[in-house]
């Protein structure tokens, strides 16, 4: 193989529309479904997959919904909304904060908050973080908290705590695809994923919250090729321009910052390269880092794979002889 450079995430931009155009009408007529509901947060990825769907089946035959909490970013309406009207989509708007804090959201994430931040109530903010993966170390996750008054600090997560905030914060996903399912029930309708290839390869979804649809249209896609195809179709410049955030935290985080081990750009080449036998000096020397980092970054591309394969399969049961096995 020669140098190894973004150029291997080229898009043929009008082939592939026509090609997801073709699935997409011949996954609902398979379903017997009349046409897509989707989540649309305003981010590149479900903006992309509103206009891939209202390119293929017309936007009479999709429907948006902007599901805001309390503590989603105020962008993320406005930018939902201009794309929906722009496209011509039918727009529904459902606020799940009554839910989640039915459900005791807010409530089981800052009491588990804390155990770290005593004083952690109304006015403070927090996110998760990555500490040390970037480094090529072991992956820990720091709780970062912000006081009213603006200072913030840092203190390791232990795991029962960790896994206690992102339990709760899973309900955010799961509440927005239960309603999701509503309106496509209502309307005979199937409900639209938006992952990226990415995301979907890493397990970077909620099991039954944003990883459950009836379909993916750009599960196969590179961000960096979502981007192409934003641009392509000429969604607006704000959401071809924004940089991809999880939106489930009351403090800004961006993806890599919670999940991945390079930025997304350096990742999508990453995870390219896993698969096609490159090796982490080659793509050491295309990333401008260190050949151990590279090879951190494979390990930890394979270890996602492997942690997160359940994430991916339907519930195991007993099957003919007798043996558990996941369908």
């Amino acid at each position: 193989m020669g140098e190894l450079s973004s150029r291997v995430l080229d898009l043929d931009c009008e082939q592939e529309l026509e090609r997801i155009g073709a699935f997409l009408r011949g996954a609902l007529a398979g379903m017997h479904r009349r046409g897509v509901v989707l989540g649309l947060s305003g981010g590149v990825d479900s903006s992309v997959c509103a206009a891939l769907a209202a390119r293929a089946l017309g936007p009479q035959r999709v429907v948006a919904l902007l599901m805001p909490e309390r503590e989603s970013g105020a962008a993320s309406t406005r930018l939902g909304e201009q794309v929906a009207r722009e496209l011509g989509l039918r727009c529904l708007h459902e606020d799940i904060t009554p839910a989640l804090e039915a459900l005791g959201c807010y409530a089981r994430r800052d009491q588990a908050i804390r155990e770290l931040f005593p004083d952690y109530g109304a006015g403070w903010k927090s996110k998760l973080a990555i500490a040390e993966g970037a480094a090529g170390r072991v992956h820990f996750f720091d709780l970062v908290v912000q006081d009213p008054g603006g200072r913030l600090q840092r203190r390791r997560l232990p795991l029962h705590a960790y896994l206690r905030i992102v339990a709760a914060t899973n309900f955010k996903q799961r509440v927005r695809k239960n309603l999701e399912y509503h309106h496509a029930d209502a309307l005979n309708y199937a409900v639209l994923g938006t992952p990226n290839r990415l995301e979907f390869d890493q397990g970077f979804f909620v099991k039954n919250g944003d990883g459950a649809a009836d379909l993916k249209p750009i599960a196969h896609l590179y961000k960096t090729q979502v981007y192409a195809l934003a641009r392509h179709l000429g969604l607006p410049r704000e959401v071809c321009e924004a940089q991809p955030t999880t939106d489930t935290y009351s403090l800004a985080q961006g993806q890599d910052e919670f999940y991945f081990a390079l930025a997304w750009p350096q990742m999508d080449l990453a995870l390219w390269a896993r698969d096609h036998g490159v090796t982490p000096e080659q793509l050491a020397a295309a990333l401008g880092i260190e050949a151990a980092q590279a090879r951190h970054v494979y390990a930890d591309i394979d270890a996602k794979r492997r942690g997160t394969a359940y994430l991916h399969g339907a519930a195991w049961r007993i099957g003919a002889d007798g043996q558990g096995a996941g369908a």
